[in-house]
């Protein structure tokens, strides 16, 4: 017989961020999920309305919006420099993607072309932010066992290198269109290449937790992700990797240095579509970003200056319509510009990995256990920023 709607809140309930579901005033059938201090789920808070049979989720509706603040609408009444700013703040995770996404498609429809060193700099700083997305998402396995393989360490210092380089330690803010605002100098890339070398040991270290039997448990065969669902839902990135779709748009339409490093973005190393799956593709793709990283600092050690393309004041694209569309941690994530040739855009419009891989959930959660509930979310790739845009 059916239970009545279990109602499950996934992140923080901090005072002031949802008085009204504050632990001591939630009410019967009402659960907070709390995947660890470090998950991106700490930092912003969806709701599952879930029906259960037998400790089965037979029914799964995702309710998202409770942090929408219409960015998309904020783009259009800023110059082209104030939504470089604002661009990185959906994906909080990964800022730097939401800042060059909107660089390239500007630099896409004016025609132009951006320096070499700058273009082998972003690609350091996209894989660079890539490590630094899937450190968050793999806490989850210390959260769960005992000790940390090294993930939260890693992560401070790759922050501590964004700091050094930019002056932010979290959204770096260091995109411009034309290039960068800020060049690599010989010491912060050898810096960054003994992160990188970190982050390869990391990655071995955290596939071995990921295989223990008492990991295995929690995750093997739980929260499955099949074909149909990826063509369905649009999920990308980790998520459909871990289930055998062999989809990278750095290798099926390479941008920035991609071209000339496919050779480094190996396939994945699980495909079987469970939690374990997803999690083990994160841990996998940290050596492959450390891997492209050291390549990126051999050849930046060749290539002289600048970094950026001088521009006047104002910035104007010319009339017209692009998309790009770009790897991000999560997934692809495409940037739609329409301009009317003003200083500021007609339309743009964001396409966001999480979006696609949250809504999947309304499928993937059929089926499971509800015990199973907290492997099968945290192997979930998602901001919730990045879907409440």
């Amino acid at each position: 017989m059916a239970h009545q709607p279990l109602r499950v809140l996934v992140g923080s309930l901090a005072p002031g961020v949802l008085p009204s579901t504050h632990p001591a005033k939630m009410p019967t059938g009402t659960i907070l999920l709390d995947l660890g201090s470090e998950h991106p789920s700490q930092a912003g808070l969806i709701e599952l309305r879930l029906w259960t049979e037998d400790d089965v989720i037979t029914t799964a509706r995702v309710v998202v919006g409770a942090m929408h603040r219409g960015a998309e609408k904020l783009f259009e009444v800023r110059d082209y420099r104030q939504i470089l700013m604002l661009a990185d703040r959906h994906d909080w995770q990964a800022p730097f993607f939401g800042e060059l996404a909107v660089a390239l498609v500007c630099e896409q429809m004016m025609g132009l072309a951006v320096p070499e060193r700058a273009t082998w700099l972003r690609t350091l700083l996209a894989e660079h932010t890539r490590i630094l997305s899937h450190c968050g998402f793999l806490s989850y396995i210390p959260h769960r066992l005992a000790g940390d393989p090294g993930l939260r360490r890693l992560r401070e210092e790759l922050r501590t290198q964004t700091l050094r380089l930019t002056g932010n330690r979290i959204h770096p803010m260091v995109t411009r269109i034309g290039g960068l605002a800020v060049d690599a100098d010989d010491a912060w890339l050898q810096a960054e290449r003994e992160v990188a070398m970190q982050a390869a040991r990391v990655a071995e270290a955290t596939l071995t937790m990921i295989d223990s039997a008492q990991f295995a448990v929690l995750t093997s065969g739980v929260g499955l992700l099949d074909h149909e669902t990826i063509q369905q839902f649009g999920v990308s990135g980790p998520a459909a990797r871990a289930s055998g779709v062999d989809l990278d748009l750095r290798l099926l339409q390479p941008y920035l240095a991609y071209r000339e490093l496919t050779g480094l973005i190996t396939p994945p190393v699980r495909r079987s579509g469970d939690a374990q799956s997803r999690l083990a593709v994160l841990a996998a793709e940290l050596a492959i970003s450390a891997s492209l990283i050291i390549d990126c600092i051999d050849r930046l050690s060749e290539l002289p200056g600048p970094v950026s393309v001088k521009l006047g004041k104002i910035i104007r694209v010319p009339e017209g319509e692009g998309y790009l569309a770009i790897e991000a941690p999560l997934g692809i994530a495409g940037v739609f510009l329409v301009s009317r040739g003003e200083k500021t855009p007609w339309r743009l419009k964001l396409r966001t990995p999480s979006f696609n891989n949250i809504s999947s959930l309304e499928r993937v959660l059929v089926g499971v256990r509800t015990h199973a509930l907290e492997a099968t979310l945290a192997s979930i790739g998602y901001v919730v920023g990045d879907i409440d845009k």
